[in-house]
């Protein structure tokens, strides 16, 4: 790596010289489960709303292809399969998230890398190889903006490492992967209000940028070149998306692997909603309390977690969003069912009666000197009786810090499977997570969906 390199030409060049034997084992290890993770995810949101719509926009197109919808098992181009697949995988909230960047990674790299390697009959090393590159960049890319004017942050960075992570599969060298970088900085894009409306275009916009991630690539291949500083140019990436601070983005790049800090979701929402909703069921169980034993709750949130999920509950034109985005919502569903899993979030839960009743009772109180985003959080839970239950806690559910057991996380897995377009039972839901784990063993990707 030149001493003048630039930045982008700096993750080039790490991505160039990474490989699978130069990776930890532990990288190795949670990249193989968030590749799990992110692939069950997908399966369960596959049939939420927009996600089929998506998928048959891409067939009516009658572009065949090597790149499987992983819900369907359909065949077609790369960039559609990426898409979907990208769509999918964000669609219920479900998804792996690296906090301190607010990127959901997974669900932007693995699409693209998934589907250029059944391009290419790349093996599973190769695979696990471009992913944990692509995310590794995306992170670094989260971490070091400083100051966000209201981009989506998952595909904004994303793009980035798809783009990194297809070029390495296309076996593309430090300048291919540099020219890929650039041509992904014309695609960079997503925005929050999306999110703030609760409109669907929120969970369109990984596959957005899975898609640009993987095109970027394969013009690069083409011998389509890109700026060379695409990242600290003086119209690059951080000048007109935010200020980014270089040392952060490649301080120990190859050494320090800030995409271990990255989240398997324990809940299929927001995670600015997961410590609350962990304390309240906690809480409730603990104490056995029924509900309308109830008087009211109070939660208190950083302000950057207000924002996201803090707003009045209106479930009216998308409810799914609505209940995903929802603290007073998650409140209500952890204290009258004890729980905040896939079926709590379709139609029929999220209209329930005893939900609108009770979600009066859920306030939030927003702690100014909480400079943290989705941790820490605590609740006051007042009961008919006079008592106040209080509980904190300071880190979100699935971290590094308070990970989810691998228990969890094949239950987690199987509950993801026996939703969607094709649902799976147990036994094939197990084949399948059997395949995904021995996938670093096969010499391609193909079978690996069948759970063979």
């Amino acid at each position: 790596m030149s001493v003048n390199a630039s930045l982008t030409e700096t993750l080039a060049g790490f991505a160039e010289a990474s490989d699978y034997e130069s990776l930890p084992p532990e990288v190795i290890a949670a990249t193989k489960q968030r590749v799990l993770d992110t692939i069950g995810v997908a399966l369960a949101g596959s049939n939420a709303p927009g996600c089929d719509g998506a998928r048959k926009t891409i067939l009516a197109e009658g572009a065949t292809g090597t790149s499987t919808i992983w819900a369907s098992g359909e065949r077609v181009g790369s960039r559609g399969a990426a898409f979907v697949n990208g769509m999918h995988a964000a669609a219920l909230d479900y998804d792996s998230v690296y906090e301190r960047g607010s990127v959901h990674p997974d669900i932007v790299t693995i699409p693209a890398a998934w589907a250029i390697a059944e391009q290419t009959g790349a093996d599973g090393k190769a695979f696990l190889t471009a992913v944990a590159i692509g995310n590794e960049i995306a992170c670094r890319l989260g971490a070091a903006n400083l100051h966000n004017k209201g981009w989506f942050y998952t595909s904004v960075h994303a793009v980035f490492g798809a783009a990194a992570a297809s070029a390495k599969l296309l076996g593309l060298g430090a300048q291919g992967i540099t020219d890929a970088l650039g041509l992904a900085l014309s695609s960079a894009g997503g925005t929050q209000q999306a999110l703030v409306e609760k409109s669907l275009a929120k969970r369109a916009q990984s596959g957005f940028a899975a898609e640009a991630g993987l095109f970027a690539a394969q013009l690069a291949a083409a011998g389509i070149s890109g700026p060379r500083e695409a990242i600290e140019g003086k119209f690059g990436f951080h000048k007109l998306y935010g200020e980014g601070d270089p040392e952060i983005l490649i301080d120990k790049i190859g050494q320090h692997y800030e995409s271990l800090e990255v989240a398997i979701k324990k809940y299929p929402s927001c995670t600015a909603n997961h410590v609350p909703i962990d304390l309240l069921i906690d809480t409730a169980v603990d104490h056995d309390l029924e509900p309308d034993k109830i008087d009211s709750i109070e939660i208190s949130l950083s302000p950057f977690a207000d924002q996201l999920v803090g707003a009045a509950f209106d479930p009216s034109e998308n409810p799914q969003v609505a209940a995903q985005f929802s603290i007073h919502y998650s409140a209500a569903s952890a204290l009258l069912r004890r729980r905040l899993g896939i079926a709590e979030i379709q139609n029929e839960a999220v209209f329930d009666s005893r939900v609108a009743a009770f979600i009066p009772k859920v306030s939030v109180a927003i702690d100014t000197d909480n400079k943290g985003k989705f941790a820490p959080a605590g609740i006051a839970i007042r009961t008919a009786s006079g008592d106040t239950l209080t509980r904190r806690l300071d880190n979100v559910p699935g971290t590094l810090a308070n990970p989810l057991s691998d228990e969890q996380v094949a239950a987690k897995f199987r509950n993801c499977a026996a939703f969607g377009l094709n649902p799976r039972n147990e036994t094939a839901a197990d084949a399948l997570a059997a395949a995904l784990g021995n996938i670093d063993a096969r010499n391609s990707l193909d079978g690996i969906l069948d759970g063979r």
